[in-house]
């Protein structure tokens, strides 16, 4: 078995053995072996770096085998320097969500940790996937775990939000299975990425099937308008629900723009680049100004979550080298800042049990080590340098000033709004005198929350700090699809 396929199918096997055990008087256990099975499913990336060759645009790691012969459908796998990085991103906050839902979760341990597992390997499933089939497969059985954790750990509206989750990811996934079937057949039968990526079509067809994948990936990123679905979705959610849907789930929707939409219709993709220019730019300013207003702090960071990606889908369609490869560092680090703001609220919600901004106020005076923690991500939100969430928003704002000067002054508001929103949540909840008994009765993080953080803060300064390895890895990729985008394709 390879390497990406032990990545893929070893936490979904610990997920299943967790499914196996069925009773929460074994709770305790029950952790252990989703942790274990956390951390291999991590450790089992690690060669994957030291494999990988840089300089190259090639595949690597391919393992190619049969799947349903008939139709000429196979397990085909492979990474490239654009989905390398996404592989242990998604294992890393894996191992991180399941420590943080050590104590918060009493009840169908098994079954929550046991899904977090399997979300995983299929994520990473999605992020390997060569063959378009397996792909689709991949794709659309996330939803099936994400439903289920928000649907039965959520909120009080849980089984809205699960269902309005479900709705609207499968609704536009629905248009992209057309699609793929379209160029299944255009290809002579073949499911193959790399040989679509070559196929000749008219400007109509690449349009029709631009507008079919933007209907599936849009609404995963998810981009202004089609974003309604996410604040609800996160306010219902787990926290750590919360913490990988919007560290990993919503790149999903991004990276499919990357691996379908620009290469397979490039010409389209620079047709209706206006189009997604203008929605990027909406959803970084206009939904920062919906993030300022929140008072609910899992809707203000699910709002911001909204306006962070719209620099990622900002880079990709400015078609630049490095505002692609901005846009993919942007995804990487609102990987670890999202997860980190999420878990964060999921700190004060178990000792609080309020989301509220008004039920806080001087917790700095009780919480002093957790506050530390709190304000580097919140200087990490806002873009400040030396955090992983400046970096790629720097890039794209630099692509974007040299496509366009207004472009680049629109895009680079988001950086007042990004302050203004976490700033001032900080303000509220942080600083002051104790606001009220509550404030005044916490207790400090314990070890396991602080061995949290700190894993959290460690990934953010080394990405703000030092982010050679993480561009290095996708610089020749990132060259070659730009090289490949600007061919037209036309027949």
């Amino acid at each position: 078995m390879g390497l990406l396929s032990l990545a893929i199918w070893t936490p979904i096997f610990f997920g299943l053995v967790l499914l196996a055990l069925g009773r929460d008087d074994q709770a305790h256990v029950v952790r252990w072996i989703a942790l274990i099975g956390a951390l291999a499913g991590l450790a089992v990336t690690v060669p994957l770096y030291g494999g990988f060759e840089i300089g190259t645009a090639a595949m690597q790691f391919v393992e190619q085998a049969p799947w349903i012969a008939r139709f000429n459908v196979n397990y085909h796998l492979g990474v490239d320097g654009i989905s390398f990085w996404l592989i242990p991103l998604t294992a890393f906050i894996t191992v991180v969500v399941v420590i943080a839902s050590w104590e918060s979760i009493t009840s169908r341990v098994n079954q929550y940790m046991g899904a977090f597992l399997i979300l995983s390997g299929l994520m990473i499933g999605v992020f390997s996937a060569l063959d378009a089939m397996l792909f689709y497969v991949f794709f659309e059985a996330t939803l099936i775990p994400m439903y289920l954790i928000i649907g039965i750990w959520g909120g009080p509206n849980k089984i809205y939000a699960a269902f309005k989750f479900f709705l609207y990811t499968l609704m536009g996934s629905l248009l992209m299975l057309v699609a793929l079937i379209y160029l299944y057949t255009q290809s002579g039968g073949s499911f193959d990425l790399l040989t679509w990526h070559q196929l000749p079509l008219s400007g109509t067809a690449q349009t029709l099937l631009f507008f079919a994948f933007f209907a599936a990936f849009a609404v995963k990123v998810p981009m202004w308008p089609v974003h309604t679905w996410l604040p609800d979705v996160h306010v219902e959610a787990p926290t750590g629900g919360s913490a990988v849907l919007a560290a990993i789930m919503l790149k999903l929707g991004a990276y499919g723009f990357l691996r379908f939409s620009m290469p397979i219709a490039p010409d389209a993709s620079h047709e209706w680049a206006w189009l997604m220019i203008a929605l990027s730019l909406i959803a970084v300013v206009y939904v920062g100004l919906v993030a300022i207003v929140q008072q609910d702090m899992k809707k203000l960071v699910a709002y911001s979550s909204v306006a962070h990606m719209g620099f990622v889908t900002l880079g990709f369609f400015i078609f630049s080298d490095l505002g692609v490869a901005g846009g993919i560092v942007q995804m990487i680090a609102h990987g670890f800042v999202s997860a980190a703001m999420f878990l964060c609220i999921g700190v004060l919600y178990d000792r609080v049990h309020s989301r509220e901004i008004a039920a806080y106020g001087g917790v700095v005076n009780t919480m002093p080590k957790f506050t530390a923690f709190a304000l580097l991500f919140v200087m990490a939100n806002s873009g400040l340098p030396g955090t992983a969430g400046f970096v790629g928003e720097w890039m794209v704002i630099l692509a974007a000033v040299k496509a366009n000067f207004w472009i680049g002054m629109a895009a680079a508001s988001a950086l007042i709004f990004g302050a203004s929103y976490s700033l001032w949540m900080f303000k509220r909840v942080y600083l002051g005198d104790a606001a009220n008994d509550n404030v005044k009765a916490l207790l400090d993080i314990n070890a396991r929350e602080f061995l949290v953080m700190a894993l959290l803060a460690i990934s953010v300064l080394f990405m703000g700090i030092y982010p050679k390895p993480f561009t290095d890895v996708m610089d020749a990729s990132v060259a070659e699809l730009m090289r490949h985008v600007a061919i037209s394709k036309l027949n």
